[in-house]
């Protein structure tokens, strides 16, 4: 089996980018089948609890209070609406649901409702994953105590570039909420974004931060940049050559991704609904085994059930049914 590592080198990954294609995919495409079974997909679904007027500056989100995209604040969705939505999830397919809420960190008025949320998805037998901005140790604590399965935090991008591309939270403070949540007992859900304008010294940057984090994120999403209009993203890169990354490129990214991250799942994110089923086919053989079902991700458009299942059906993928490895992997481990 692949040695899992967490002492990866920028020069290392930059030469795993640099390999042939088709050997990089090769690699990747064996990595893969050590860990995974590689004609199964898992299903997840994304719901925004709670939409627009996060303080952030994130030059790429259409839900910030910087942003002119027209998204209008909301408050906190209703229990009940949302566990109608995740029961309508479970039914489409879906075996994680995940909530993402507008906050640059949830207030303690907020949590009771948000406990009750993530009790309510688990009693359905769904897998439950929130991302509601930083949390301080005792918000993942107090989540963990309700079962929540994932937290996502993103890292978006390297070190480097993140800096261009936010300003009203460090990289640090992101690492700090990831390390909060793994404290807690909760699986970790980060990944980033591809297409800002970054340079592929970015996206080594990017693949190292997550590689040599003391344990390997469970899910690692991958995303291709939707440039939303009256973001500062969206504006600046409409209409170039930047606006869309270079299709082959992404899919590299995803192959590192998957030799430097065997265990984790990696998600075929945002971007699927501009890119063609032949890319989407290379992303699932270079280890892309995880996609968000439906017709929008929070705010962003998506690919849709009925364009999935047919993808699917031509492909020959089905819908995972197990457990991913690094969580089967920790419920095997004997209480000490």
């Amino acid at each position: 089996m692949t040695q899992i590592r967490t002492d990866w080198t920028r020069a290392e990954i930059a030469a795993l980018f640099d390999l042939p294609f088709t050997e990089l995919l090769f690699q990747a495409a064996t990595v893969h089948r050590e860990y995974h079974p590689p004609e199964q997909v898992q299903l997840c679904t994304l719901l925004s609890i709670k939409t627009g007027g996060c303080p952030e500056d994130c030059g790429y989100c259409s839900q910030s209070v910087h942003a002119e995209s027209g998204v209008e604040a909301t408050k906190l969705m209703d229990v009940q609406a949302v566990l109608q939505r995740a029961a309508q999830a479970k039914d489409a397919g879906s075996q994680r649901f995940c909530m993402g809420a507008a906050w640059r960190n949830p207030k303690d008025r907020d949590m009771p409702a948000i406990v009750e949320i993530v009790k309510g998805v688990r009693d359905m037998g769904l897998e439950t994953c929130m991302t509601l901005g930083m949390l301080t140790p005792q918000q993942s604590a107090q989540l963990a105590e309700a079962g929540l399965d994932y937290y996502n935090h993103n890292i978006d991008s390297s070190p480097e570039y993140y800096e261009r591309i936010i300003s009203t939270r460090s990289m640090k403070e992101r690492l700090d909420t990831l390390q909060n949540v793994r404290d807690a007992g909760i699986n970790v859900c980060s990944g980033g974004i591809i297409g800002m304008g970054e340079t592929r010294e970015d996206r080594v940057g990017f693949v190292h931060t997550l590689a040599t984090l003391e344990q390997h994120p469970e899910s690692v999403p991958v995303n291709a940049l939707v440039p939303i209009k009256g973001t500062v993203l969206g504006d600046m890169l409409a209409d170039t050559p930047l606006a869309k990354i270079d299709d082959i490129e992404f899919v590299r990214t995803v192959a590192v991704a998957r030799i430097c991250m065997p265990k984790s799942m990696v998600r075929l994110s945002a971007g699927r609904e501009s890119m063609s089923e032949a890319t989407q086919a290379l992303c699932f053989l270079a280890g892309a085994n995880s996609i968000f079902t439906g017709d929008k991700l929070l705010t962003a458009p998506n690919a849709g059930d009925d364009s999935d299942a047919a993808l699917f059906a031509k492909l020959g993928l089905t819908a995972l049914q197990g457990e991913e490895p690094m969580r089967a992997e920790r419920s095997t481990v004997p209480a000490e």
